[in-house]
């Protein structure tokens, strides 16, 4: 029972970062692959206010948030003029000098990591599915915003949106620091879950992770990020009696999924009434096509 809880903890902590990532790449149409930095960014101030400061776990959890947005900003306006791979190798870069900056700080171990970090316990042990609920409430009331809309018209048509008078680069802005938020809130939680963090925990394969669940799940689609976190944290666990084997089937699942479905589980939808209303008109729209297409054809 503890181990399956664990994994609905390690979900609902992985959510919280793919809801931000979701709010960048998704709503916005901006490739991250250095989101692990601002998880490791959070996880070692939430770390060392914990361990070394003794502050509650809810202060250290505002405060890792607070300060990978603060370091959020500065990084947005270095690289959101950038476009296209260029930002995708900015962000990169920038996760990496995170990494290796943590690794050659004595304060926190370097290398060896920081250890013997307070983890939940108790009532404590919802904390997780608290923030994540939160991170959920946040994410939706700011993707149905009139700022949201903007994010998405930047999405589409970065030019049309421009002459349409939307602040560009503001909207990029407020999803670049809202995603850095929530992905240092989840690297808090991630460090006082665990008790134990190191660099080569946020490394790229972390940032990659977290976008792989992004379009699992579906650019553009809140429940889709929820569903893509739970079902992807939890197949690794799952197979974990295949040893070796299970990254190997790990990854074909998500290719599998991927050349089934490109547009990710829910497609840019919403599991909301008018969102499953939707996707069954778009069903029967495309069923619709088909058959005409084949008439046409034996004719």
């Amino acid at each position: 029972m503890e181990y399956i809880l664990g994994i609905f903890e390690l979900s609902a902590i992985n959510l919280v970062a793919v809801l931000g990532l979701s709010i960048l790449t998704g709503f916005t149409g901006l490739f991250s692959f250095g989101h692990a930095g601002f998880m490791a960014i959070g996880a070692y101030v939430g770390g060392i206010l914990t361990k070394n400061l003794h502050y509650p776990f809810w202060v250290a959890i505002i405060a890792a948030g607070l300060s990978a947005g603060l370091v959020s900003i500065v990084i947005g306006r270095l690289t959101l003029k950038l476009k296209g791979d260029y930002f995708c190798i900015a962000t990169m870069g920038f996760g990496e000098a995170v990494r290796l900056i943590f690794s050659n700080m004595n304060y926190v171990n370097g290398a060896r990591g920081l250890a013997d970090i307070p983890q939940f316990k108790g009532a404590s042990l919802a904390i997780p599915f608290v923030v994540a609920v939160i991170a959920i409430v946040v994410a939706w009331n700011l993707v149905n915003s009139r700022q949201g809309r903007n994010m998405v018209a930047v999405r589409e048509e970065e030019l049309a949106a421009q002459m349409a008078g939307i602040n560009v680069l503001g909207s990029k802005m407020v999803a670049m620091i809202a995603s850095a938020v929530l992905a240092g809130v989840a690297g808090a939680l991630m460090a006082n879950f665990i008790g134990f963090i190191a660099p080569k925990s946020f490394n790229m394969t972390k940032s990659t992770e977290l976008t792989i669940i992004v379009i699992f799940g579906g650019l553009g689609s809140i429940s889709g990020s929820v569903i893509g976190a739970f079902l992807l944290t939890a197949l690794p666990e799952l197979l974990r009696a295949f040893s070796d084997w299970r990254l190997v089937f790990y990854g074909l699942a998500v290719i599998v999924i991927m050349v089934g479905r490109p547009q990710g589980l829910l497609g840019g939808s919403e599991l909301t009434p008018s969102g499953i209303r939707k996707m069954l008109a778009d069903r029967k729209a495309k069923a619709a096509f088909a058959r005409a297409k084949a008439g046409g054809r034996e004719s």
